[in-house]
């Protein structure tokens, strides 16, 4: 309980120019500074008595301050917990997908809750749409120049040598793919403190016209995109949802004179699928739907893409105009698959091809954590962290939760079945090798070449693969800037 300056409990006097309202709790003079010729903060202006008849209500936007009632409409046009106008390339819902009432499964059981029947009917199912797959990727553990004194500093961490690697190594592989130039715009979409962006401008030192967009939809300490100050690079970051994102309303990408190369590392989930949409079906659509006429009208023979493009396998590009994709490449670590949602789930074609459906997508996302948990922390710690980082589209720290499915190093956990550790270690990876195989059939279907491939050694992430993806047919973004 509180009281003003002239109760018994208080003791001493306030600061000068501050407020006069004694914090019983506190035990000591609230510090907020008062109007002139006032004694009291607004706060706690109803404990004085010349200000009694003013009446002090709860922000209906914001619980955690008050106003006075008389000047509530007043109020809400100015307060910090207004909801903000929407940028212009903020579109609600842009890249969800369609939402299909008939897909969403009704309340599901959890895993533990099935019977050892319905578990090895789902596994049998996974294991027959997973037949082919090659569930070996290809390493691809690169490093680049640009981190070689940031990996040998000895000052570093455990976590930042970790950090550091992946960044090396992902860097790496942008570089092979040739995708590490000037003359072009960076889209990193979770970006969290933006230290892949920060990697990839210091391995282009000088290049000319580069241009950084860091999309990361809660606010970020400790950024260090602000650091960066060459006139060569300009760095932008926007603070909105992927799921909500229109890339062609950014001003420096209007015009499309800058091919994009979509980056990401440890892209949560469902992230992974709404960047895909919005880099392809957002992005890169809307230039398709700019031409005044169809490719196929501008040959002179008037022969169809397809025919074009059979034409160029068999050797006959000389005749062929090149069609340049504005979307240059795409390069994202994956993780949490455990995340991942039916709606947003741009494979759902490919699980229909294999006669599988929302509710199989379900207990596969979920199965994913698996592959993973066997390493985690204790249920109790996993919760708490949990909690700080459910909203984050990109976890900086790297302790990505397990779903909720640990399974324990002498295998006791709540799962029906005699699965041993490692027998359900491989139910996961086919989980999410089969989720990747349907973002893989996606982009080969919107006319990119994609891969998957392990970028890191397990030791240092178990979430180590990276997705990658350059566009057919293309001509490439030096001759196109």
């Amino acid at each position: 309980m509180a009281t003003s300056a002239s109760s018994p409990h208080a003791t001493g006097f306030p600061a000068e120019g501050r407020c006069g309202y004694y914090v019983e709790k506190k035990k000591r003079f609230c510090r907020m500074v008062v109007a002139a010729g006032k004694r009291f903060c607004g706060e706690h202006a109803g404990a004085a008595e010349e200000e009694d008849a003013r009446k002090r209500i709860l922000c209906p936007l914001d619980p955690k301050h008050t106003v006075y009632e008389d000047q509530l409409a007043k109020h809400l046009k100015k307060c910090n917990s207004r909801e903000k106008p929407k940028p212009d390339f903020y579109i609600q819902d842009i890249n969800a997908g369609l939402k299909d009432e008939t897909e969403i499964p009704e309340q599901l059981v959890p895993i533990s809750s099935l019977s050892e029947e319905q578990l090895e009917k789902l596994i049998k199912k996974l294991r027959k749409a997973s037949e082919g797959l090659n569930s070996t990727l290809k390493d691809h553990i690169m490093s680049h120049p640009a981190l070689h004194d940031a990996l040998n500093d000895p000052k570093n961490g455990d976590s930042a040598a970790k950090h550091l690697k992946q960044q090396a190594s992902i860097l790496g592989n942008i570089e092979k793919l040739k995708l590490l130039g000037p003359r072009r715009c960076f889209v990193e979409f979770g970006a969290g403190k933006g230290k892949l962006s920060h990697w990839v401008d210091i391995a282009l030192k000088d290049a000319e016209k580069v241009h950084f967009i860091l999309v990361e939809k809660v606010t970020t300490r400790f950024k260090v995109d602000g650091k960066h100050r060459k006139k060569n690079s300009v760095f932008e970051r926007l603070q909105i949802d992927i799921q909500h994102l229109c890339l062609n309303k950014i001003p420096v990408l209007r015009e499309g004179k800058l091919p994009v190369v979509g980056i990401g590392k440890h892209l949560c989930g469902m992230a992974t699928d709404l960047a895909l949409r919005c880099l392809i079906e957002t992005y890169a659509a809307s230039f398709e739907e700019r031409n005044e006429e169809p490719l196929a009208k501008r040959i002179k023979n008037d022969k169809t893409e397809k025919e074009i493009y059979t034409l160029a396998k068999e050797g006959n590009a000389k005749n062929v105009p090149e069609k340049w994709n504005p979307v240059a490449g795409i390069v994202i670590a994956l993780c949490c698959h455990h995340r991942c949602d039916w709606r947003h789930y741009v494979g759902k074609e490919y699980f229909r091809a294999l006669g599988l459906g929302a509710v199989e997508f379900h207990y596969f996302q979920r199965m994913s954590s698996w592959a993973t948990c066997g390493m985690r922390k204790t249920s109790l710690e996993t919760s708490n962290s949990t909690t700080k980082r459910q909203d984050n589209q990109n976890d900086d720290s790297e302790e990505h939760d397990d779903g909720g499915y640990r399974i324990t190093d002498d295998g006791a956990n709540s799962l029906p079945g005699l699965l041993s550790v490692e027998e359900k270690k491989k139910i996961g990876h086919l989980c999410k090798l089969l989720i990747d195989q349907g973002r893989i059939q996606y982009l080969q279907q919107k006319g990119f070449s994609p891969a998957l491939q392990y970028y890191t050694d397990p030791l240092v992430s178990l979430e180590n693969v990276l997705l990658t993806a350059l566009p057919n047919h293309s001509s490439s973004p030096e001759t196109t800037a």
